[in-house]
């Protein structure tokens, strides 16, 4: 399975955006999904992670609260929404996948991966 993400941007402190992450095969139904974020100089971190179905979910604390994600099994696609942005959640954001029931925070779990999209908030 291959991930293309989309959706990033630039947006103002307070601002949403929404990610998208499109799988390219019908079998990522059967992947947990997650979303990492890397700012320069710092270690990957977790996000927010989904299990196969949709029904279990995973957040860091620090997006917990403002932060959303969700699966669309029929349009291989799963999502982040991203509510009161914060300077501090500046990054390029990844898509991560990997078969199993999920959630998985461990980035070591995943092993396929997207190209990421940089999303900058300013304020």
């Amino acid at each position: 399975v291959q991930l293309v993400e989309s959706g990033g941007g630039l947006v103002q402190a307070g601002g949403s955006l929404r990610l998208s992450c499109a799988a390219s095969e019908r079998t990522y139904r059967t992947y947990a999904m997650a979303w990492f974020r890397q700012a320069p100089g710092k270690e990957r971190e977790f996000v927010a992670a989904i299990n196969w179905s949709g029904s279990n979910t995973a957040y860091a604390d620090s997006v917990k609260g403002r932060f959303t994600i969700s699966r669309d099994n029929a349009k291989n696609t799963v999502y982040l929404q991203m509510n009161t942005l914060k300077p501090d959640d500046t990054a390029n954001y990844y898509c991560a996948a990997v078969q199993g029931v999920g959630p998985y925070s461990d980035y070591h779990l995943y092993d396929v991966w997207g190209q990421g999209t940089q999303v900058t908030v300013f304020s």
